[in-house]
């Protein structure tokens, strides 16, 4: 009830101070327009930040469109609360950083000529022709300073009715920038509409084109999958499932998010659980995935982490029993209800019941803190020196050993035994 009460709170401010009457936003705007006539709109919101205000979502990006080339952007906010940052000079885009906003501003373009991964572009002052250069009409919706509705492709229709669609020709979109596939396979797990047969035939026609695109950008895309709240019902669609599969064929587990959906409510998901479900096998395919994809060494940790321990409940009956107020200690008890999770999804064989008896037990379980450090061992006869730290790690092994007690007398026993 709370949730519903603090969404609907939400969505009545976003009514009422809608994020373009933002004064710092409207300073940007002022800046911009400035030197041209009322007549001729300098600049636009464009892509996710509208698409988000009229769905009611939150806006974390704000993209802008502009008629001004990026060396007059940069004169204009010379000398202002705004610094300039040149993150995509050649594409025609800058973006400005204060310490609240960060806007990414681009020229209207079109394409030249495309590769599948670049594009030449021509930077122009109509905003139509900008328009039929993007991806999907949903994306090609602007908005004005003043929330005046700019809409080119129909894209509010299409938003309205959940509706994703290339603009133009599939086929051509898709030959402009391959990754586009990936992005239509997000934004219809986003919007939870079905695959059209031109589109669908289109995408399986130019699948081989990912292999163009850097591991990088289609690292990006696929976390940016990942973190969807839909992405649990992957599998409803065959046609989304099937092309996703071509696209990603280490995430072969695919059939865990049936079991995932089951405990959906006590999961708290994160992306790294998402990838641990789907990948950590005994082929090691976690491994696989982070070597081609060079995942991040904090999400490699992280995996590598879930494998381990996930070797450990099988092995060890007591990891969740006996052990339990030691593993809770070691790794966090969100670990531990991450690992139930990916335990029960995994399984097939663990019934829902196992699995909410430990979520339970790992919740109400007792959390133990390691008081003891350096200034202690030295107020209790140790030296200050190389070998302290050793001295703090087996004290610390024995106190957990003693279930999380150890005397001063033991303590100073440990201490003499490194002295002689």
């Amino acid at each position: 009830m709370f949730d519903l009460s603090f969404n609907f709170i939400k969505k009545i401010k976003r009514n009422l101070f809608p994020f373009y009457k933002n004064k710092k936003l409207q300073y940007v705007f002022n800046k911009l327009q400035d030197g041209f006539p009322n007549e001729t709109i300098a600049a636009r919101f464009v892509g996710g930040c509208v698409r988000k205000y009229l769905s009611n979502d939150e806006i974390d990006d704000i993209d802008i469109a502009t008629i001004l080339g990026s060396n007059e952007i940069k004169e204009k906010f010379k000398n202002t609360d705004f610094k300039v940052v040149e993150t995509g000079m050649k594409h025609g885009t800058v973006t400005l950083v204060n310490d609240k906003l960060k806007l990414e501003i681009t020229t209207l373009r079109k394409d030249v000529k495309t590769d599948g991964r670049h594009a030449e572009v021509e930077y122009i002052n109509d905003w139509t022709t900008d328009s039929e250069r993007r991806d999907f009409t949903i994306n090609a919706i602007y908005l004005d300073i003043n929330g005046k509705i700019f809409d080119p492709q129909a894209g509010v229709n299409d938003l309205r009715n959940n509706n994703v669609k290339f603009i133009g020709d599939p086929q051509k979109r898709i030959e402009e920038d391959y990754l586009r596939i990936i992005r239509f396979i997000r934004f219809k797990i986003m919007y939870d509409s079905k695959v059209e047969p031109t589109t669908y035939k289109a995408i399986k026609l130019n699948l081989d084109g990912i292999k163009k695109i850097s591991k990088e950008r289609v690292l990006l895309e696929l976390y940016k999958i990942l973190d969807i709240k839909n992405f649990i019902t992957l599998n409803e669609s065959m046609e989304l499932k099937e092309i996703f599969i071509q696209i990603f064929p280490e995430f072969e587990n695919l059939s865990r998010l049936d079991r995932l959906k089951k405990i959906y409510d006590y999961s708290h998901l994160n992306r790294n659980l998402l990838l641990a479900g789907l990948l950590i096998d005994n082929k090691n395919n976690h491994e696989y995935f982070g070597h081609k994809y060079n995942i991040s060494n904090s999400v490699r940790n992280k995996l590598n982490l879930f494998a381990k321990n996930l070797i450990f409940i099988n092995e060890n009956k007591d990891f969740f029993n006996k052990d339990l107020e030691k593993n809770i200690y070691l790794y966090g008890k969100s670990h531990l209800t991450d690992l139930n999770i990916l335990a029960f999804v995994i399984n097939k064989k663990t019934k829902l019941k196992e699995f909410f008896e430990k979520f339970k037990k790992i919740l109400k379980c007792k959390t133990h803190k390691f008081n003891i450090d350096g200034k202690y061992l030295i107020e209790n006869g140790m030296e200050e020196g190389a070998l302290m730290g050793k001295v703090l790690k087996e004290v610390e092994e024995e106190w957990i050993k003693n279930n999380f007690n150890i005397s001063k007398n033991q303590i100073q026993k440990i201490i003499q035994l490194h002295s002689n």
